[in-house]
């Protein structure tokens, strides 16, 4: 949640501030700002919208420099307005600060400013910190003095960088908690609150760790551990992503891009070293107890790997919502895997340490490197899925299921319920599946989008799955709701009956995520609930098998894949209800990139 951006040059940096927030603005996007030191003084400009709307309004683009900070923001404390946008000023405009995350005390920070004479502008946090250093910096006339003692008043989980006057030459920067990155060019410097924000000018990289302090330079840095004071020594990262990964390509949305980067994402998510997928898979298998959690898509990407272990591997392994996960009784011997895009998602960060305090294993899959969550646990597979712009998960959850897969198998070796021949079977269809996602994309984009534009106007629709498809469903109809703002419930096929079956109409439509023929079970189980809504007058869309008669002969519409083994049904089916809510959205005319009320990384409780 929010985009930090800061650069120190021996030159004017011209627009490079603004194309750094402007490639983080999925992190936030209802107002942004930029400050510069100009002759001086610190000019500042912001204001409420998108980065293009605010340049129009603002000529950010125009701010010149050679050191400045920048923000894109999604709200916490105090509405969306001009004032309370980033970046902050102190009362005599000699500190600008940006920063993301909490500070929980400042309401009492803020009355004892208060009575002290400070008046304020906006209604945030933030502000108070930048007048706390206003005075810390009257009382010391040192300003890393000031910015520690300001840091040592304040509670909380946040990543600050702060410019000032006083030191025309040096950004400072802090992370606790909040992510936050140094990139280190030729004769400049960048800080920012993930890899995006300098990836177009710099592949070097050092992670801050948690309790650390920067004083940033064009040439030189000093990284310090708040606690102690000792300098602190980092290694370099040299990112391996694509800086075209991250752009458009041609596409009209970073949504449909990155789905048709899907191919690319399952030849990375194989390209993972077989040594690191079956070490995770031996710490499930040594556990006494394993959990797997995340929130939102990944809690469905656990969901849905909770099948894969068990039909596999014959292993039952419990997945939890992270933000429920503190009411299990985890104890020594235990194993936790955590499931996290980002890295430095609020409640999966928060239920890892309550894991590791009470003596379990911990493991992550995530894709951003070094995140929070991939720093704090003993196992990480990096996925490796790029740049992933669009607020709404498609690639990266599409790799992290496909990773699930790979760990299942593993597992299955490991527990003798998978022979080597059928293992070595199903890993040669792995390494060719990414070309039938390709057919898929692109025969069946065309048909997706006559589906959606037919029924774009609906607003209450319910996903149904029967077995993996159940989670499948939930994470369909979670696209749905996020990108279409239309409702959309997952649920199991046999839930119909028990309840719901009173609300099927004319009016309601259904999407149903059948199985091959082949799983005969779960085939038998979703045709009967297709029956089920159609004899009772609702509307059934249905994504099926190519030669599969009885389930098209029950669907008004339907979208035909290729026959494929069922262990890879479900991911043709997850692609399929991406690109259904992709182009139902864009018949709406919806913010696809960006939707309402959503940032990329929810890094607050």
């Amino acid at each position: 949640m929010c985009g930090i951006s800061g650069i120190v040059h021996t030159e004017n940096f011209g627009r490079n501030l603004l194309n750094s927030i402007r490639n983080l603005e999925y992190r936030g996007y209802d107002s942004c700002g930029v400050a510069v030191i100009q002759k001086g003084k610190i000019d500042l400009r912001k204001n409420i919208g998108g980065i293009d709307d605010v340049n129009l309004k603002e000529r950010l683009d125009q701010m010149q420099g050679k050191i400045g900070i920048a923000h894109t923001r999604w709200a916490t404390h105090g509405g969306v307005t001009q004032e309370n946008a980033h970046p902050h000023l102190s009362a005599n405009r000699k500190f600008a600060v940006v920063h993301n995350g909490i500070i929980s005390n400042y309401q009492k920070l803020r009355e004892e400013l208060l009575s002290e004479g400070v008046s304020f502008n906006s209604l945030t946090d933030t502000e108070v910190f930048v007048n706390l250093l206003e005075k810390s910096y009257i009382d010391s006339n040192d300003l890393e003095q000031a910015f520690l003692a300001a840091l040592n008043q304040i509670e909380g989980s946040f990543s600050i960088v702060m410019l000032s006057s006083h030191d025309p030459e040096h950004l400072y920067c802090v992370k606790k908690e909040s992510p936050l990155l140094l990139g280190l060019g030729e004769d400049c410097n960048y800080v920012g609150s993930d890899i995006n924000a300098f990836l177009e000018y710099t592949r070097k990289a050092i992670v801050l760790d948690e309790g650390e302090y920067v004083i940033l330079g064009p040439n030189k840095y000093d990284i310090r551990s708040l606690k102690t004071g000792i300098k602190i020594k980092k290694d370099i990262l040299n990112i391996d992503w694509d800086i075209e990964t991250s752009k458009k390509g041609g596409f009209s949305h970073y949504m449909l891009k990155e789905i048709f980067d899907e191919p690319q994402t399952i030849r990375q998510a194989m390209q993972i070293p077989k040594s690191q997928i079956a070490t995770m898979a031996k710490m499930f298998a040594e556990s006494k107890r394993s959990y797997m959690m995340g929130v939102g898509t990944t809690y469905y990407v656990a969901s849905i790997g909770q099948y894969y272990f068990s039909s596999i591997a014959s292993c039952y392994y419990s997945a939890l919502s992270s933000d429920e996960f503190s009411v299990v009784d985890i104890k020594r011997g235990d194993m936790v895997l955590a499931i996290s895009q980002s890295g430095e998602t609020y409640d999966t960060k928060t239920s890892l340490v309550y894991a590791k305090e009470h003596g379990a294993k911990t493991a992550a899959i995530v894709n951003v490197m070094g995140s929070a969550i991939s720093m704090m646990v003993d196992q990480v597979i990096m996925q490796g899925s790029g740049p992933e712009i669009c607020v709404v998960s498609t690639k990266a959850a599409l790799a992290q299921t496909f990773i699930m897969l790979r760990i299942a198998l593993e597992l299955g070796l490991i527990k003798r319920k998978l022979k080597l021949n059928n293992y070595k079977k199903i890993q040669s269809e792995m390494q060719e599946f990414s070309k039938i996602i390709e057919i898929v994309l692109n025969e069946q984009s065309g048909f997706v989008r006559n589906i959606a534009r037919d029924t774009s106007h609906v607003k209450h629709w319910l996903f149904l799955g029967c077995g993996v498809y159940y989670p499948v469903a939930m994470e369909s109809a979670l696209k749905m709701k996020e990108v279409t703002y239309q409702h959309a419930e997952g649920m199991p096929a046999g839930f119909l009956k028990h309840g719901t079956l009173s609300m099927v109409d004319q009016t309601l439509h259904t999407l149903f995520f059948v199985p091959p023929p082949e799983q005969k079970d779960l085939h038998k189980r979703t045709l009967i609930a297709m029956e089920q809504v159609k004899s009772r007058g609702g509307n059934v869309i249905a994504i099926i098998f190519q030669g599969d008669e009885f389930a098209k002969k029950l669907a008004s519409q339907s979208i035909k894949l290729p026959v494929v083994s069922s262990l890879f049904a479900p991911f043709l089916q997850m692609i399929i209800a991406q690109m259904f809510a992709y182009y139902s959205a864009l018949d709406l005319g919806r913010s696809i990139d960006r939707p309402r009320n959503l940032a990329k990384s929810v890094t607050v409780g």
